[in-house]
């Protein structure tokens, strides 16, 4: 696998999404379930209907269970991904059992191959020098999430790191790098 970067520029992201919109809701499903839960690819294309929808409205959270350390994890599904997951199935007949990236040639997922061809071609055309695929999306989202003030605590958590360093290098940040963060209560 190749080095990849996060998407650091939010005109980028917001560009990969009008394409991505105009060409089919479940690819736009894809970038913005990946760059808002740092989600493995793997785990993505496994989702299934039943997963994140109760019957009624969208689940306020993904259970997956990671299989290598056999660890049950929440992944919270924010507004945005939960408008467009709203969007998406009110426009498809999908059953409960259905995988939510269902390949429009079958009844299984669409492949990893597939899903980095969406997001590489999609970011190309946007005009995103660098090498930008599945991997980008789980990056781009622990990018976004730092610059806003999530503990790195929390990062390595979530990407099973064991040191600081070792997530900063990464989500792309150079630790000599300055930045503000708003801590912002608003009780």
């Amino acid at each position: 696998m190749e080095f990849v970067n996060p998407i650091r520029d939010i005109e980028n992201i917001n560009a990969i999404k009008d394409i991505l919109r105009k060409h089919s809701q479940r690819d736009l499903l894809l970038f913005v379930f990946g760059i808002n839960t740092g989600i493995r690819v793997s785990d993505l294309l496994s989702i299934k209907v039943t997963d994140i929808w109760d019957g009624e409205r969208v689940r306020e959270f993904l259970y997956l269970r990671d299989e290598k350390s056999d660890v049950t994890s929440a992944h919270y599904i924010n507004h945005v991904v939960q408008g467009e997951l709203e969007k998406y199935l009110s426009i498809h007949d999908f059953n409960e059992s259905d995988y939510l990236f269902r390949s429009k040639k079958s009844n299984q997922p669409i492949t990893r191959q597939q899903a980095y061809r969406i997001i590489h071609n999609a970011a190309k055309e946007v005009g995103i020098p660098d090498n930008i695929g599945m991997h980008t999306l789980r990056k781009t989202f622990g990018y976004h999430a730092y610059r806003k003030g999530i503990a790195i605590s929390i990062l390595m958590r979530i990407y099973h790191h064991h040191s600081p360093s070792e997530t900063l290098k990464y989500i792309g940040i150079d630790k000599h790098d300055k930045h503000l963060v708003k801590v912002d209560v608003n009780l």
